[in-house]
């Protein structure tokens, strides 16, 4: 086991210098190895993404023209409704043509797989190759993630990213939506800052951003771990680099499409409690005060309840006896987020992920939340069938069994979030600090001492006032 210090490398290590290690970069050696396992992950991953498009089969073959069958066949999938809920069919651009409900970058993935189909006459069969292109980009990036997932996890745990690849509810989930795409730049992000390329790091967390907004979560976290180790110049490169990145694909857009770029931001704003999210649950089971709340009530209680987890959070990492790892802290901040928000999609397991294997590596955490999100999957169409003929029907489920689902989603994230928090709190319990690495995901933080922390704050008063005259 690896022994609790407040800060530092275990005794005796000597902290190389910044950007090195003996015997050349350091992310040279940690690609070496990843090469020798990189075939194995590819063929899961790719093997995943096989799985998850023929979970598809029966929508390919027309069922998601028919509202219930789609639901009945659990293959319900955003991509091919919005070819023609976008006007893509008819041949308009996104934002200039008609205002998207997402990101610029997803919006930029439409286009193009938009513009790979335009010669097919027939529009159900252009749609269904639209969908169909539109799996091969997803699943470059999810081949992207894996890879990228491995190399966060270090020399001796670069198998975990098959909890990635082949992840039963990322699976199920891969082409629901366009997640995929941001959950490859995220994760591609996060493994360039552990390689400490901060440019890159930045650019592609940039386009992270771009694609779907969670990923700005991480740059919290990151600020406050790059404060405690005296490493706020790398931060700044990154952060700056993200910031630019951003705006040169998000400028052109806004500035010739106004109102078709603000249609993303809009939406989330006024959009009420959807399925999914424990706000639904209270305001479908009438809950005393919190199921009577406006939309603008749920916004504001969602983001004061972000809030003060994004305070403890902070605390924790300040305080911490030891420095919480990249993917720790990454994946709390995720974890509240989506506790708390009006909208937790089934796709959303995508998000998650990456940072499950690589905070907690453990097979019985990981394996209870994905026993609960594929439950959640299955119940969320069974359910949708039931609010659409009005009864529990053709395969339909109630309420009860719908809310068990959903509760049992919620409770298992909340679960990983305790033990996560567990593990930062009494360090020898983290596996993978057990295993000799302080953080392989850490970059120039990776055995860095400490430099500020709350103890140090409190000394620091401390000392001041003992040193103030009397009177």
């Amino acid at each position: 086991m690896t022994q609790r210090r407040a800060s530092g490398p275990p005794a005796g290590d000597v902290v190389p210098p910044q950007g090195r290690r003996p015997g050349g970069p350091v992310w040279a050696g940690r690609v070496a190895l990843l090469a020798g396992s990189g075939a194995a992950l590819a063929g899961a991953s790719l093997l995943g993404s096989l799985l998850g498009f023929v979970n598809k089969a029966a929508c390919r073959s027309g069922d998601w023209n028919f509202y219930l069958k789609q639901f009945q066949a659990h293959c319900y999938t955003d991509i091919y409704p919005l070819y023609f809920g976008e006007g893509l069919s008819a041949g308009k651009v996104p934002y200039l043509g008609h205002p998207v409900e997402y990101p610029v970058l997803i919006g930029g993935a439409m286009q193009a797989a938009a513009w790979v189909v335009r010669p097919i006459s027939d529009p159900y069969v252009r749609g269904r190759e639209f969908f169909d292109v539109t799996v091969v980009l997803l699943a470059v990036f999810s081949l992207a993630g894996t890879l990228a997932t491995a190399y966060l996890a270090g020399r001796s745990r670069r198998w975990t990213a098959l909890g990635v690849a082949l992840a039963p509810a990322l699976i199920l989930g891969a082409f629901i939506n366009w997640d995929l795409l941001a959950m490859g730049l995220a994760t591609m992000g996060l493994a360039a800052w552990a390689g400490r390329r901060h440019v890159l790091a930045g650019i592609l967390l940039g386009l992270a951003v771009a694609t779907k907004f969670y990923p700005v979560l991480f740059f919290g976290p990151l600020l406050l771990l790059c404060l405690r180790a005296g490493r706020l110049r790398a931060f700044a490169v990154m952060a700056g680099s993200a910031a630019l990145t951003w705006l040169a694909v998000n400028l052109p857009v806004a500035i010739a499409a106004p109102t078709g770029w603000l249609r993303f931001y809009q939406l989330n704003d006024i959009r009420p409690a959807d399925w999914g999210s424990i706000w639904y649950f209270f305001q479908a089971e009438h809950w005393p005060l919190l199921g009577g709340l406006s939309v603008t009530g749920v916004n504001t209680a969602s983001l004061l309840l972000f809030a003060i987890g994004c305070v403890l959070i902070a605390l924790l990492i300040l305080a911490a006896p030891r420095r919480p790892r990249v993917a720790q802290v990454c994946f709390l901040v995720l974890a509240v987020f989506l506790l708390v928000n009006k909208v937790w999609s089934p796709q959303y397991v995508i998000w998650l992920a990456p940072l499950v294997v690589l905070a907690r590596p453990r097979f019985w955490s990981w394996g209870l939340w994905q026993v609960a999100e594929v439950g959640y999957f299955f119940a969320i169409w069974a359910y949708l069938i039931t609010v659409e003929v009005g009864r529990a029907t053709d395969g339909g489920i109630g309420t009860g069994l719908y809310f068990a689902a959903l509760l049992a989603r919620f409770l298992t994230v909340a679960l990983l979030a305790a033990l996560v928090t567990r593990d930062i709190l009494n360090p020898e319990t983290d596996i993978v600090r057990a295993g000799g690495e302080d953080d392989p995901a850490g970059g120039v933080l990776a055995g860095a001492p400490d430099q500020v922390t709350l103890r140090n704050w409190r000394s620091w008063g401390s000392a001041r006032r003992a040193a103030a005259p009397a009177g």
